[in-house]
């Protein structure tokens, strides 16, 4: 796994991470906590919106300003539409232990990606699985599809990163003072020229903090053969579900229904051009 102590710098972290400590608040209906222990001592909360054992499930990294009880609304949307969202936090965050670093972001992906795979075949989810990264969560959702493409139908980014960089700068960080490289940052461009697997990719036509060529430069860089593209206008970095309403998860459930198979949509088209 590629090394990210330069991200770890602390004049860095303070940047990168705004983590947010809260109390476990109720559950919605048919949402699930699990706690996952990723070292001795340190446990991330998760928060599972199920809605049926065989619909597709989407392991979710959110943004670094979020903790997965806000997306006690959301969830059950994406329950509506057919769809199981399974909301991982970062150390420090929510109901988890420990405080975040970058390093600690990746290898707690992992660990948190092998328990859930685990727990939904203890309580017999049969549904497939989807990566999906918002904004940072962009990051792990990457790095995780590089190394487990046979066990994900595909993977799914919002307000995604592409560079570095010049996202360091929009956030007042001086990348050359503090001898930070690209290729001392996430490597997301890198990373998604490797994933085969189906990849859709929605961004904000007006996102003010990673603008919309980033999206851009990732669809363009994926070396999955089946992807899709597509930009919001009017919608900024944390307006997305607010100004795409229910076509935003509907858009996304007919992307993993083309890519399980659930739809015919092949053969309506290829009906469509013999008449």
């Amino acid at each position: 796994m590629q090394k990210y102590s330069k991200l770890d710098h602390s004049s860095l972290l303070s940047s990168i991470f705004f983590p947010r400590i809260c109390a476990c608040t109720p559950l919605p209906s048919g949402a699930t906590d699990v706690a996952i222990e990723t070292d001795p001592g340190i446990t991330i909360g998760c928060r599972f919106y199920i809605s049926d054992p065989a619909a597709p499930n989407i392991l979710f990294f959110h943004g670094n300003g979020e903790i997965a009880a806000d997306y006690d609304e959301i969830g059950p949307l994406y329950n509506e539409a057919g769809m199981n969202l399974l909301v991982t936090d970062y150390r420090g965050y929510g109901c988890s232990t420990g405080s975040p670093t970058v390093t600690c972001m990746f290898t707690d992906a992992e660990v948190l990606f092998q328990n859930t795979k685990t727990w939904l075949t203890d309580n017999n989810h049969t549904g497939a699985l989807f990566f999906m990264g918002r904004s940072l969560g962009s990051a792990p959702a990457i790095d995780l599809a590089t190394r487990h493409e046979d066990a994900i139908k595909g993977l799914i980014l919002e307000s995604a990163i592409a560079e570095t960089l010049p996202l360091a700068r929009i956030l007042g960080i001086d990348p050359e003072k503090i001898g930070i490289s690209e290729e001392d940052g996430f490597n997301n461009l890198k990373k998604i020229e490797s994933i085969t697997k189906a990849t859709f990719i929605l961004h904000g036509a007006r996102d003010e903090l990673i603008p919309a060529v980033d999206a851009e430069k990732l669809q363009s860089h994926s070396g999955a053969k089946s992807k899709e593209f597509i930009i919001i206008p009017g919608a900024e970095h944390n307006t997305m579900i607010a100004t795409g309403g229910k076509l935003y998860f509907q858009t996304i459930k007919q992307f993993i229904d083309k890519v399980t198979g659930v739809t015919n949509w092949r053969k309506r088209r290829k009906t469509t051009k013999e008449c």
